[in-house]
């Protein structure tokens, strides 16, 4: 078994938790409210602008024998420039405002995600950060382009509010394909069992920020009110 494999067969618990989310099941079954679109999206804006400083760090902490990945997280690093900037065009495409989503503060779940990729980063080991791209880069090919089109179509919402995830969707599977050649590297019984470990808690994580979705667009739907 590769690594790439006992990482997706030891997570598949934290896995399937994620995808039961009511919230990720209403929006595949087309019952997505536009409110919730926004505020899905405005928190994805608030841990999206992150990506790249974290493959930054990632890859400042990591030591001279670890170039193979020190060279896989600059590729990253070109490919996930600016994707925070796609977002604030779709919540303007769909509706909201850019500057409202600017000026907003991202949801304590949402906090907490990327304040724990930074900690693994710089107090524990950065190779764990591989587990977020493992969580992120895994749920979007599998769920992204089927939630864009329910979405789009329950909504009636243009092409332009869906460039996230439609360029995160099925047809981003190379990037995975990346990842798993990558990871499959990785030879460290220490940096396996972290990677493992910090998928784990970004299934858990990830999945609190969608458990917030609903609540987050309550309340901005009682201040427009």
């Amino acid at each position: 078994m590769t690594f790439y494999s006992r990482l997706k067969s030891e997570t598949i618990d934290e896995k399937a938790r994620l995808y039961a989310m009511p919230i990720i099941q209403k929006a595949l079954n087309g019952g997505i409210s536009k409110d919730e679109y926004i505020a899905f999206l405005t928190e994805a804006y608030h841990h999206v602008k992150h990506t790249v400083p974290l493959l930054m760090a990632c890859g400042s902490y990591l030591k001279d024998d670890y170039e193979w990945v020190k060279k896989s997280i600059a590729e990253y690093v070109e490919e996930e420039y600016g994707h925070e900037k796609w977002i604030l065009n779709d919540i303007k495409s769909a509706g909201g405002s850019i500057e409202d989503a600017i000026a907003s503060k991202p949801n304590i779940s949402t906090d907490t995600m990327v304040a724990y990729a930074y900690h693994q980063i710089d107090r524990n080991n950065p190779i764990g950060f591989l587990g977020m791209v493992f969580v992120l880069e895994g749920t979007s090919v599998e769920l992204a382009t089927e939630a864009a089109n329910v979405i789009s179509k329950s909504l009636q919402l243009p092409d332009q509010a869906f460039s996230y995830l439609l360029s995160h969707g099925s047809l981003d599977i190379e990037h995975i394909k990346f990842y798993e050649n990558m990871i499959n590297q990785l030879s460290k019984n220490e940096d396996q069992q972290c990677v493992i470990h910090c998928a784990k808690s970004f299934y858990h994580l990830y999945a609190n920020i969608f458990q917030s979705i609903p609540k987050i667009a309550c309340k901005k739907n009682e201040v427009t009110l």
